[in-house]
């Protein structure tokens, strides 16, 4: 009678361990990202490449459930910084040039230090921020990432070849690209890129300032026939995730999150770049597009109205109490180095 009792509890213990592994498999680590433009755009696409980057390194144990704007009820364009900030979202995806009194610091990314291209201003951001992170603003998010867009170009209904084509000439920005828009005598409207298809439609504004992969990825080629190559500037992007969900994450998990942020700064600047080459082809072919080329003497006239911009900056930022000149040396530094 023992022998088959002690055979039937160790059929059971053998059972148990056996399936241990299942009984005792930790649920994974569920994370909500928000973003502040709609699918399709880069900042979605880096979105999805993020999540599947932090899937890989994790072996699944971090779970991300993604949301392009327009899929949360409270998350708009404007609101998703405050919105991880307060612990109703665990990450998101903001532009700092929306919200340019609050993020003076990480806005000096978009002054007119001719920063070359996305790739760079992604790996050129990031340092940045590291640097500076201190008086950033963002000392009550975790940053899990920064990166820019491509360079600034305008869009337009009406053809811009001189400087004086672009004078009064109704054209949306935000930001610092705003600032240059005023700078060259455009009445600049200024709103989220979102609002722009129906302000173009409308006949509320005549183009838009910002990067070409929104040709194609917000169909701004049906309004804005004509593109003015002026490579003048960048917006800056941040993913932030809720502190106090951040501290919650086991610190192999940080690491793990931690470890990736310079090369996914890299990846979605080369990949943004690329998608502005794309956009290019397909508004050229579908809407016959017409790509100017501002020549020398137009080139620098431009630049000359813009270069004040970075003295001002500086001294209202000095005014503020931060060392403003270090940071646009800094930033000069760090652009020649990863332009190399």
């Amino acid at each position: 009678m023992k022998k088959k009792s002690d055979g039937f509890l160790f059929g059971i213990f053998f059972v148990f361990i056996l399936f241990m592994p299942l009984f005792g498999a930790a649920e994974p680590i569920r994370l909500k990202y928000a973003n502040f433009l709609p699918a399709g755009t880069g900042p979605c696409t880096q979105m999805e490449k993020w999540k599947e980057t932090v899937d890989q390194k994790t072996g699944g144990k971090v779970v991300i459930e993604t949301f392009p704007l327009g899929t949360l009820p409270d998350v708009t364009t404007i609101n998703v910084f405050d919105q991880v900030a307060e612990g109703k979202i665990d990450i998101g995806c903001f532009t700092p040039a929306y919200l340019p009194d609050r993020f003076i610091i990480i806005n000096a990314a978009s002054l007119p230090i001719k920063i070359p291209n996305a790739r760079v201003g992604s790996l050129v951001l990031w340092e940045f921020y590291k640097k500076y992170k201190s008086v950033s603003s963002l000392e009550n998010v975790k940053v899990l990432g920064m990166f820019t867009t491509p360079t600034v170009n305008i869009m337009s209904a009406k053809p811009v070849r001189t400087i004086h084509d672009i004078e009064g000439l109704p054209l949306r920005s935000a930001g610092g690209p705003a600032q240059i828009l005023k700078a060259w005598g455009a009445n600049l409207a200024e709103m989220p890129l979102t609002e722009a298809p129906e302000a173009l439609e409308k006949g509320k504004i005549q183009g838009v300032f910002t990067s070409l992969d929104y040709m194609k990825d917000m169909n701004l080629a049906k309004y804005c026939r004509y593109v003015t190559m002026t490579d003048s500037v960048v917006f800056p992007l941040a993913v932030v995730m809720n502190l106090n969900r951040w501290n919650s994450l086991p610190p192999e998990i940080q690491k793990m999150i931690d470890d990736i942020s310079t090369d996914h700064a890299e990846w979605t600047g080369n990949y943004v770049e690329n998608r502005v080459k794309e956009s290019l082809e397909w508004s050229k072919k579908t809407y016959q597009t017409e790509i100017i080329e501002l020549s020398e003497a137009q080139r620098a006239k431009f630049e000359y109205l813009s270069t004040p911009l970075i003295s001002e900056w500086v001294k209202n930022a000095k005014a503020k109490g931060f060392p403003a000149s270090d940071i646009v040396m800094d930033l000069r530094e760090f652009i020649k180095k990863y332009s190399m």
